[in-house]
């Protein structure tokens, strides 16, 4: 029986994908499958990709005949797997050797739905430890609890689906699966998703994933219209929160993330091309409208009035009116 599935999905990572295979390599058991998704790249990936699913035990690669991105790449992966636990990693990030045994330990232990784990950030010149905002290590939580405070860092502002283990069960229940075709903040419908309907979690202090920030392919290095995926991702969480039995709580929280994340793109407008720029402000205006406005109102008074305000003027700005200068963007 395969004890362990991990989705690997790759996309245009020639320079990166030897360290991310030699990694899996050595986190490889003759219980683990590693499905290596390859979305249809065009540099040398698909050779490197060749050779490790002939050289790696467990390897499986799968290939698309298009590239459909980043979401849609992770359920090929998910479609295919047969693990009793499932893991994901990005095809330019590593692992430490023995990362992903000690994980399935720890899933074995608590029998949670799923597990959280800090990570490491790389960039070239340095590495920091990035935690996740879980206080209580090593026990079991409800995950529902873990979406508040609205006011606060909380567990489903840190969506990265590849810090963390999941058990078969979330994939038989419909809640690994990402929405298909967003290519970008795929994840926060996801983390979402997992801390409303998952009946338990925890954190754990196992520290093995190596995250590669500054990748020049990545899509938060490039102000192209696939960044305003983030508005489609985030009208989701939205419209699935607002009809949670719990909406009156959990609701604030996701409007005051959202607000934050399209105060957060204005105010980096400069890096968009004139055009993305020009539709990243209506966009976000109409999103702001689209919002409960009482929620929206108490999410704006309790937010620095810099920021505020630069929302308040996107959401009063009508199709077509002239944009504010890029200036004018509030500190994220």
């Amino acid at each position: 029986m395969v004890k362990l599935s991990v989705v690997v999905p790759f996309f245009n990572v020639q320079t990166y994908a030897p360290d991310t295979l030699t990694s899996l390599r050595a986190n490889a058991r003759e219980d683990f499958e590693f499905l290596l998704v390859d979305d249809c790249s065009t540099d040398g990936t698909p050779e490197i990709l060749d050779r490790a699913a002939r050289e790696i035990p467990g390897a499986v690669l799968l290939r698309h005949e298009k590239n459909e991105g980043l979401a849609t790449a992770r359920n090929t992966g998910l479609d295919a797997a047969r693990g009793r636990y499932l893991a994901f990693l990005d095809g330019d990030d590593w692992l430490a050797p023995g990362h992903l045994s000690r994980l399935v330990t720890a899933m074995e232990e608590l029998d949670c739905d799923f597990l959280r784990t800090d990570h490491v950030v790389n960039t070239d010149r340095s590495r920091s430890v990035k935690r996740a905002p879980i206080a209580r290590r090593g026990e079991l939580l409800r995950p529902r609890d873990a979406i508040l405070p609205a006011h606060r860092t909380t567990s489903v502002d840190y969506p990265y689906a590849w810090a963390g283990m999941y058990h078969r069960r979330l994939l038989d229940r419909g809640l690994l699966h990402f929405t298909p075709g967003l290519r970008t903040a795929e994840d926060r419908p996801w983390i979402w998703k997992l801390h409303r309907e998952a009946d338990s979690f925890a954190a754990v202090s196992t520290l093995g994933i190596f995250y590669r920030r500054g990748v020049s392919t990545s899509l938060t290095q490039i102000g192209d219209i696939r960044q305003l995926d983030f508005i489609r991702a985030f009208d989701q969480v939205i419209e699935e929160t607002a009809n949670d039995v719990d909406a009156d709580r959990l609701l604030p929280k996701a409007v005051r993330t959202y607000c934050a994340l399209i105060s957060h793109h204005v105010s980096s407008i400069g890096r968009f091309e004139p055009a993305v720029a020009k539709k990243l402000r209506s966009m976000s205006a109409a999103a702001l409208r689209r919002m409960p406005q009482d929620v929206l109102g108490e999410a704006l008074s309790s937010m620095d009035e810099e920021r505020a305000g630069v929302l308040r003027k996107l959401r009063r700005r009508r199709a077509g009116s002239p944009a504010p200068t890029a200036g004018s963007g509030a500190a994220a």
